[in-house]
């Protein structure tokens, strides 16, 4: 690498994205995919890989810019294979919840305990929000959230446990290193999306599943998704931008099968008869404010009792405990299944679901992973 031309070319690239709303011009594949790859190699400025970032989003990323710098990051992912039929790749928001409890940590031993392998990924904390991730909610178990991509399948393959957790400092470092860097920016840019969409694990046949709020966004990852290589993708409107709908509305299901056409259902908890005035089980009142309110990467209530709150309602839940965290659990479990095409309708997924956690299966296979 000719670091001189690199930061001419990075220098270009800004000077083309950051000229205001009437004169931005749009990047063409090979100079996103060429910036991207000069940003993770840990040799570009910090100063202007913000700029670039913060000019992107101000601009709206294309197509093409998108693709560009997804493929320089899977350029500098260490991905692995593991030997399963069909695997899920369970992507929640990265920035994770600040809003409620998301019990999401504990859907991968869900769908393994129904037969489906499943693989879930991200980092303890990164903005804008820094909330609950399965990150925080698996460290508060015990369970170990180092693993090595190799390790993380040794883990899928098992059937015993069949799910696992990467961080992305594992797969992908040169992408971790830039969180801190992502905290001085404080509002989000691609790179929010882009990590959701890598995979650092596949099967032989994988489905994304992962969710949005805006309206722009499912064909967006659709086509990411499909560019990255996923066989199926599953894009569901959720709670803060997570992978569960709202238990108290109905939500939009984008989805592709076979890297084939988009198509989309409408899914509603209360068609599987749950009855809910919350759109998530809601934070508990007694959680304390942070102790530094105007810390800027941390959100302003003390994220290790809400960790703790979540890691209380994920158990109780898996332990069949009736409430809205095991409702969640088993409609996003029964979304999944049936886009998996492991059962005919939501509420035959939803009773496979059901009956993983209240026969103790799913518990189990939750467990395994500390054993």
């Amino acid at each position: 690498m000719d670091i001189a031309q690199e930061k001419h070319h990075l220098r270009s690239c800004i000077q083309r994205v950051c000229t205001g709303p009437e004169y931005s011009k749009n990047l063409p594949y090979e100079d996103a995919h060429r910036a991207m790859n000069f940003i993770l190699s840990g040799k570009a400025d910090p100063v202007q890989i913000a700029v670039l970032l913060v000019g992107l989003r101000m601009k709206r990323e294309t197509i093409e810019e998108n693709r560009g710098m997804l493929q320089a990051i899977l350029d500098n992912t260490n991905r692995q294979t593991a030997q399963v039929e069909h695997l899920v790749d369970v992507a929640d928001a990265y920035n994770g919840h600040v809003r409620g409890l998301p019990v999401i940590a504990f859907l991968p031993a869900v769908l393994a305990a129904c037969g489906l392998a499943a693989v879930t990924h991200g980092v303890k904390s990164v903005g804008p929000k820094f909330g609950i991730t399965t990150a925080r909610v698996l460290q508060a178990l015990e369970i170990n959230t180092a693993l090595s991509p190799s390790q993380a399948v040794k883990k899928i393959e098992d059937p015993t446990i069949g799910w696992a957790y990467i961080d992305q400092k594992s797969y992908c470092q040169p992408l971790y290193e830039l969180i801190p860097l992502r905290t001085i920016i404080v509002k989000r840019t691609l790179l929010t999306t882009l990590e959701c969409i890598i995979g650092p694990v596949r099967g032989q046949q994988t489905s994304l599943l992962t969710g949005y709020v805006h309206k722009a966004y499912p064909p967006v990852y659709s086509d990411l998704a499909r560019f990255a290589g996923f066989d199926h993708a599953i894009i569901v409107r959720g709670v803060e931008g997570g992978i569960i709908p709202s238990l108290q509305q109905t939500a939009r299901v984008y989805y592709f099968q076979h890297q084939g056409a988009d198509q989309y259902r409408e899914v509603s908890a209360a068609t599987l008869g749950m009855k809910h005035n919350t759109r998530a089980t809601p934070l508990p009142k007694q959680i304390p404010l942070a102790e530094d309110v105007y810390a800027q990467d941390a959100p302003p209530f003390d994220i290790d009792a809400a960790v703790q709150a979540t890691v209380q309602a994920g158990l109780a839940a898996l332990d069949g405990k009736s409430g809205s965290s095991k409702d969640a659990l088993i409609y996003i479990a029964a979304i999944t299944l049936l886009q998996c095409a492991r059962a005919d309708s939501l509420s035959d997924a939803a009773d496979m679901a059901r009956q993983a956690i209240e026969s103790g299966k799913a518990r189990a296979h939750f467990q395994a992973m500390k054993e």
